[in-house]
């Protein structure tokens, strides 16, 4: 069986479509893509934008908000999803299905529940196989780092140019080939710990590799990826 997904209004999900495209407009206009992907992996409440991991999305959330305030109907949990949804669209990645119904949580998650980009592969492996996500999965939605820029405060790392793998959401970056990545040649990016990890990992860096060489691949593996994610905690049909 398929999966199993909430019912909602007709007027919730014309909320929805009219929302998705304020948003279209109002991400590109303030070209803020890079930070709306990320806000859209976390759960919106002052107490979770306070946890380590989710360092600078408190910005993500005042530049979102006067758009979620013309949607009242929609739940933060849907509208931060869908806005994630549009901003991968937007710098030309792959187009992610949307499910409506997702309610907003009344318990917070306890602070680790986001991977240290410190620790290598294994933490990956156990942070995000406890949310259900494969070894594919962590690698293509490690594609979504290449977008934007680092910030020293957001992430602990800080650089002119995004950080680097081998493939990205976005198609038009330039590319990087594997020499250039391992030895440094490659001047304007920065290799995050999780990269390194990815690369460093014999299981993780074949998918790397795939993913660098056939971009049609890790399009579909990344929108795969994304939507599970963003659908943790729907309930799969009996």
């Amino acid at each position: 069986m398929g999966k199993s997904y909430p019912t909602v209004s007709e007027e919730y999900q014309k909320a929805v479509e009219k929302c998705k495209r304020k948003l279209r407009g109002h991400i590109a206009e303030k070209h803020c893509a890079p930070i709306i992907v990320r806000v859209a992996r976390t759960v919106w409440d002052p107490e979770v934008l306070a946890h380590g991991a989710n360092n600078g999305l408190e910005n993500a959330v005042r530049l979102l908000e006067p758009i979620k305030e013309h949607f009242p109907i929609l739940s933060y949990a849907d509208f931060y999803q869908l806005a994630g949804v549009v901003a991968v669209e937007i710098t030309g990645g792959p187009e992610i299905p949307f499910h409506p119904g997702r309610p907003d949580k009344t318990e917070l998650p306890p602070e680790g529940r986001l991977p240290n980009a410190t620790k290598g592969s294994d933490h990956l492996r156990d942070v995000f196989g406890h949310m259900g996500l494969s070894d594919k999965d962590i690698v293509a939605l490690s594609g979504g780092h290449t977008l934007g820029r680092c910030h020293k405060e957001r992430s602990g790392f800080e650089g002119p140019g995004p950080p680097t793998l081998l493939f990205s959401i976005t198609p038009t970056s330039s590319k990087t080939s594997l020499s250039e990545l391992l030895s440094g040649e490659k001047e304007g990016l920065i290799q995050l710990p999780s990269d390194e990890a990815l690369l460093e990992d014999p299981i993780f860096r074949p998918l790397v590799e795939k993913y660098a060489a056939d971009e049609e691949a890790f399009f579909a593996d990344y929108a795969e990826a994304h939507l599970k994610l963003s659908e943790l905690g729907f309930a799969d049909a009996e």
